[in-house]
């Protein structure tokens, strides 16, 4: 199916595929784990899921035990949060996040909420859940998209402040839910919903590479890939002239830094000017002054 595709359409395909399986990895983590042992999302999901609690249990609605209404809830919360993504991020950002939205709240309410947990453990479910439905938003936002609401927020604050993660803002932003809960429901309830929503954070950040700084280092023979580099990438390129200890010939060495995201990238580049170049990247680096992170 991909090989007749040009390289943007082969990207757009890859990215609409992360955009769905991510939502519903989410939505399977949060209904088939969470929401049976009566556990709590952080931020704008946990305040759907407070939301859907009063309507249900305060307001008596007649709705179904295995139909959410926590998706029709989040979609709603998210209307006046596009307008950030709009005004941050940019138009093509808030038109994948409307649809990964509109998506991912349809598998909400159209994923079955089991009668019985299916994990009746609370932390295993906590761990299992928090993998799950963390690694289904991180691979929304690997897709350049977004599952909205502290995402959203998360994405904004990070495109700005460059040592902000998304896995971050979901932390800080959890906080104001489980005060809620906590005036609410048994504080155990709170402690594994902390848990949980630790875990999720935790899986955004790994699969999110976008947000993983990575530095390169390029030693070559061969004129020329530094340009390539800045050219098709973007970045900036710092170049030193060294000498191979064992062969004493001229060798040229580069310094680049990306994000995680385009290490595939570089290494096509790279070995399309010289397939015999030898690269050194390492992950996590701390960067302070002018890198723009591409999210």
């Amino acid at each position: 199916m991909f090989k007749n595709m040009d390289a943007k359409k082969k990207q757009l395909a890859v990215q609409v595929i992360y955009a769905i399986g991510g939502s519903l990895l989410f939505a399977l983590g949060v209904n088939l784990i969470i929401v049976p042992l009566g556990l709590y999302n952080g931020g704008f999901m946990g305040i759907a899921q407070l939301a859907r609690t009063f309507l249900v249990s305060v307001l008596h609605l007649p709705i179904p035990a295995s139909v959410d209404l926590s998706g029709i809830i989040y979609f709603i919360i998210n209307i006046p949060l596009f307008y950030m993504g709009l005004r941050i991020m940019g138009k093509t950002f808030a038109l994948k996040t409307l649809i990964t939205v509109t998506i991912q709240s349809l598998f909400l309410v159209a994923v079955p909420i089991p009668a019985a947990p299916i994990i009746e453990d609370y932390l295993t479910a906590c761990i299992i859940g928090g993998l799950i439905a963390g690694t289904g938003t991180g691979l929304v936002l690997r897709g350049r998209s977004s599952g909205g609401g502290q995402d959203i927020v998360g994405l904004c604050c990070a495109k700005k402040y460059p040592n902000i993660s998304v896995g971050k803002i979901n932390i800080l932003m959890n906080i104001f839910v489980y005060a809620i809960c906590l005036f609410l429901f048994n504080i155990e309830i709170v402690i594994y919903s902390l848990i949980y929503t630790t875990v999720l954070a935790m899986a955004i950040d790994r699969v999110h590479i976008q947000n993983i700084n990575t530095s390169v280092m390029i030693f070559t023979k061969k004129l020329g890939i530094s340009k390539a580099i800045m050219e098709q990438t973007g970045r900036g390129v710092t170049n030193w002239d060294g000498e191979g200890a064992y062969t004493n010939k001229t060798s040229y060495i580069l310094f680049v830094m990306i994000s995680k995201y385009e290490v595939g990238q570089i290494k096509q580049i790279v070995h399309s000017i010289d397939p015999h170049a030898f690269m050194i990247f390492t992950e996590g680096c701390s960067v302070d002054g002018n890198f723009e992170k591409r999210l």
